[in-house]
């Protein structure tokens, strides 16, 4: 028997894009019961279940995820061939980095991806807080770390490792008392609250981490360098500082690194159902660091 619940399968995408039957009836101005309702309809047309449903909340079944995966597919499809017929333009999609990602590494290789795809638009959103990239409209992010982030799916780009750095006075004090002294007097300089990674190089050094008040969150890996190469403290930094290292601006404190972190290209699990987004994805998984 052929499929005949389209509009339901248009309503299951939005319950399934908020992952709560509330919210998608506010988008598509509906009572939560009728939503509740139409998929129950969807569900028994399909002989199979499409969410589990708990206490606080829904989730998707391995079926209905798969479904849903197809299905967005399949739209997206259907409405840039719509667009194409209309001559309008493509939808850009939002590539979320840091600024200081993106024009260390990411543009001057975005001329590659826009010869070989012209019809794809391409919008960079320069953000410091790569966490939330369903409130902020983004694709796909690219974040440092260990890749170990909750709720998104993140593939490696690159390893990257990471060392710690500071100013010349830093690495004069470093040679005039040992590492572990001149660490333990030098302020800490981190991304975010609660990071670990000053907490992995300590590991790595052989030295012990004690939890202190001279440490000093600066978000902005950008501001971040200009406040190591200022004096203001130290900081773990990567290969992309190679141009304040080589003019004697940054320097390498130890030979030890954290050898696993790296880039990641960070999106969420239906991401690459927009055929546009697939084709960035794949073309900057390709890259040589």
């Amino acid at each position: 028997m052929r499929f005949q619940h389209f509009d339901s399968l248009g309503v299951f995408n939005v319950v399934a894009r908020h992952r709560s039957f509330s919210r998608a009836a506010d988008e598509l101005n509906l009572t939560k019961g009728a939503v509740s309702y139409q998929m129950r309809v969807l569900e028994e047309a399909l002989a199979f279940s499409l969410f589990d449903r708990k206490p606080r909340g829904i989730a998707l079944t391995p079926k209905g995820s798969e479904l849903w995966i197809t299905s967005m597919r399949s739209l997206d499809a259907i409405e840039a061939r719509i667009d194409e017929l209309r001559g309008a333009p493509r939808a850009p999609i939002t590539i979320a980095t840091t600024t200081y990602f993106a024009s260390r590494w990411l543009s001057p290789r975005l001329m590659m991806f826009m010869k070989a795809h012209p019809r794809v638009r391409l919008r960079l959103q320069p953000m410091i807080d790569l966490m939330d990239l369903d409130n902020e409209g983004v694709d796909l992010a690219v974040r440092w770390g260990r890749g170990e982030w909750k709720d998104v799916v993140a593939q490696r780009l690159f390893v990257c490792p990471a060392f710690a750095t500071g100013s010349a006075d830093a690495l004069a004090l470093v040679q005039a008392e040992g590492l572990a002294s001149a660490v333990s007097k030098l302020t800490l300089l981190a991304d975010r609250s609660g990071s670990a990674a000053w907490e992995d190089w300590h590991r790595v050094a052989g030295l012990q981490f004690k939890a202190r008040d001279a440490v000093l969150t600066i978000p902005d890996p950008n501001v971040r360098v200009q406040a190591v190469i200022d004096g203001q403290g130290i900081a773990l930094n990567d290969a992309l500082v190679e141009t304040e290292m080589e003019r004697g601006r940054l320097f390498r404190l130890s030979q030890h690194q954290i050898d696993d972190y790296g880039y990641f290209l960070v999106h969420r699990a239906d991401a690459m159902s927009n055929p546009d987004v697939a084709d960035f994805a794949r073309w900057v998984l390709s890259l040589e660091s």
